[in-house]
């Protein structure tokens, strides 16, 4: 009885839980293209439906909303780019600067390879609600942390709050040019770009490495 039930479960050779993450991975990849193309305020679900090759009841097995489908996206996109600039970090060794260079270079590659995933993360996510504008700040803490490490000094103290503030300069720094450089159609060399935004890190890295702060 066992194997009738699994069987009777299994449609071309996937059960029904295994068929939902299937059609939802599906929507998921139609968004980005979409988002991509027009945009996240101008796409609709029958879009993305259409794009996925699903009807709309498949789109509300997966997600309550647009907004649902926007942060699945996004969480999509920047967890397969902070995995690449992770494993591209390690691969550069134990010195910081090369970790750093070796992070943004993957970074800064990547968005010009795939230009509608950059998108998404760059453009269709900011100023949408404040439930996606929290995603997005904890994606920005993980890219910060890519980048330059935090101290484990439990002392630091206000040192520490102050090194955790240069870092969200520093994201914000990176964040504005690859902004400018995705909006111009790539006009500089990805390691000229990786060249000025590592200038802008490497105060950072330089102010947690040394577990001081100028004041």
């Amino acid at each position: 009885m066992a194997s009738s039930s699994r069987k009777a479960r299994l449609y071309g050779g996937m059960d029904a839980e295994e068929r939902r993450a299937e059609r939802r991975l599906r929507l998921i990849d139609a968004a980005i293209e979409v988002y991509g193309e027009v945009g996240y305020r101008v796409a609709t679900v029958k879009a993305i439906c259409e794009a996925a090759e699903l009807t709309e009841r498949y789109f509300y097995e997966s997600f309550a909303n647009s907004e649902a489908l926007l942060i699945a996206a996004y969480n999509h996109v920047v967890g397969h780019l902070h995995e690449e600039m992770i494993a591209a970090a390690a691969a550069a060794g134990d010195d910081p600067e090369a970790r750093l260079r070796a992070a943004l270079t993957l970074y800064f590659t990547r968005l010009k390879q795939h230009p509608k995933p950059a998108r998404v993360f760059l453009l269709e996510i900011s100023g949408i609600s404040p439930a996606v504008d929290a995603v997005k700040l904890d994606a920005l803490r993980v890219f910060s942390d890519i980048l330059v490490p935090p101290a484990s000094d439990p002392k630091r103290g206000d040192k520490a709050a102050m090194a955790t503030l240069l870092s969200n300069g520093m994201v914000g720094a990176v964040i504005s040019i690859a902004l400018r450089w995705v909006s111009k159609q790539y006009p500089q060399a990805v390691e000229d770009v990786v060249a000025i935004a590592a200038s802008f890190c490497r105060v950072a890295l330089t102010e947690t490495n040394s577990h001081t702060i100028s004041t």
